[in-house]
């Protein structure tokens, strides 16, 4: 029977930063890569394509973790849209963590492009080669990768609003501290 924690477990947040740099570093990467032209194009290609797929690997065990070691509860005085909101923000980001990388994968198969994750280590490829599927997936990726940035800025304001105006344990069930602690984000008053 799964209990509901007061804090997330060690796992889930090593998880969860983990995964939040390796998101970062994606969008940095990602906004780099179509602006530039540049000789660093290819490695930033090199890069982005097995970080995807890592992610995608990661947001699989995370789903796996969290189903079977639940979430610690939402505090109850939190009004009802914020609570909602907060459960809805997390089902698209999830969504998005997926997403993201298969439509990317998509579209570098129906593009023709091979998805090299290391040396010989290839992905097979998962739509067959077309170029107006690869145009549309394209499109898809942009939209949904700016759709992520916009999420990923909602949650982190979401984080800071927790920790520094509310100060009711959410921002400190991820970050791991303890009641007992405070939380050194901003300036004590």
């Amino acid at each position: 029977m799964r209990t509901e924690p007061h804090r997330f477990s060690s796992l889930q947040r090593v998880l969860h930063w983990l995964m939040a740099i390796m998101v970062l570093a994606m969008l940095f990467i990602g906004v780099t890569m179509v602006s530039t032209l540049r000789a660093g194009f290819l490695t930033l290609i090199s890069i982005h394509k097995p970080l995807g797929i890592a992610i995608l690997a990661l947001v699989v065990l995370r789903l796996g973790v969290r189903w079977g070691l639940g979430a610690p509860l939402l505090p109850g005085d939190l009004p009802r849209a914020q609570a909602l909101a907060a459960k809805l923000s997390h089902v698209l980001l999830y969504a998005l963590l997926i997403a993201m990388p298969l439509v990317g994968w998509g579209m570098l198969s129906a593009g023709g492009y091979p998805i090299v994750l290391y040396g010989s280590l290839h992905l097979p490829e998962i739509l067959p080669h077309d170029d107006q599927l690869y145009a549309i997936l394209r499109m898809t990726h942009t939209v949904l990768a700016y759709l992520f940035f916009a999420t990923i800025l909602a949650h982190v304001g979401a984080a800071l609003f927790h920790a520094l105006i509310r100060r009711d344990g959410v921002f400190r069930a991820m970050a791991g501290i303890r009641a007992s602690e405070p939380v050194m984000l901003g300036r004590q008053t």
